[in-house]
């Protein structure tokens, strides 16, 4: 029987119908990605296949939200560029869609965090300093762990689970399962031994106990069935998760203020469900959290 969550994937690729091809006139700004700067997953049973974890697919974020990029396991991002600089309006700034599961006993979220960066030195590039990262509901939390890094470990074939290791202490897998039958470790990176990721670990999401879900957080977050998300949805048809770019905070937590921002990163944020070392079978059906984009807009362009 196919997992609920593999199954809701397809639904959503299967319906994301159509693309938006930036306006030929160069003197219209649009509201989608202009450029994908990096894409850089970790492990994931998405990761290496065609439509939702390559570098071809990462490249379906331009102009539009009819893709579906995954990001791996903790850590894995992607980094995007508009062809006009977002200003900090009123209200939220950027909108971000993904594919979480809203269904009574069934959520499931794979929350992303959210950083902008200024392109300060004007070469178009995303190498300006510190990343500020969009401060959601669970920054404050004590169980959110700052300063998080996690290595994957390569085990060049298609038959092992992804070993892992964390600056916690903690060993764990990326674990296989029988939809996913390609290499998890991405096959595109020059590092083919292993690979480290860093950045802010948000804890578990609160769930019943036994019940095979991964709810949302309150707010702040990409790819999370949030109440927003869900009344987005009920509006337009479709939902997104909102942030505003007064979030903003610096590596120490504190609050920057930022007129205006040229580059978005979104990272996947947790390290949970399959990805645990739990290779029981219910494990290896859920799979890893993994934070799915399928765009990002400017909300200060109507």
């Amino acid at each position: 029987m196919i997992n609920s969550r593999y199954l809701a994937f397809l639904i959503a690729a299967a319906m994301a119908v159509g693309s938006c091809k930036k306006s030929e006139d160069s003197a219209v700004i649009s509201k989608y990605v202009s450029r994908v700067l990096e894409y850089r997953p970790a492990p994931g049973q998405f990761i290496n296949e065609k439509n939702t974890g390559t570098p071809e697919a990462a490249e379906t974020l331009v102009g539009g939200t009819s893709s579906l990029l995954s990001l791996g396991a903790f850590g894995g991002y992607v980094v995007v560029a508009f062809d006009h600089t977002i200003q900090n309006g009123e209200g939220a700034d950027i909108g971000i869609y993904g594919n979480p599961n809203t269904g009574v006993g069934t959520e499931w979220s794979e929350p992303g965090i959210v950083s902008v960066m200024q392109d300060k030195n004007g070469n178009g590039l995303a190498d300006d300093g510190e990343w500020y990262e969009l401060a959601g509901s669970e920054h404050l939390n004590p169980a959110t762990v700052k300063n998080y890094r996690i290595t994957y470990y390569n085990p060049r074939n298609s038959t092992d689970d992804v070993l892992w290791e964390d600056n916690q202490g903690k060993r764990g897998k990326v674990l296989r399962n029988i939809f996913h039958s390609q290499e998890y470790y991405p096959l595109w990176f020059k590092e083919q031994d292993s690979i480290s990721f860093s950045g802010t670990l948000l804890p578990p999401a609160p769930r019943s106990e036994g019940l095979n879900t991964n709810p949302s957080f309150a707010w702040g977050y990409a790819d999370s069935g949030s109440e927003e998300f869900i009344q987005l949805r009920y509006e337009y048809g479709r939902g997104y998760n909102t942030f505003d770019i007064s979030w903003a905070v610096d590596k120490s937590g504190n609050k920057v203020d930022l007129q205006h921002i040229d580059f978005v990163r979104v990272m996947t944020a947790q390290n949970s469900a399959g990805s645990t070392g739990d290779d029981t079978t219910e494990g290896r059906q859920v799979g890893e959290v993994s934070t799915d984009v399928s765009g990002i807009i400017d909300l200060q362009i109507p």
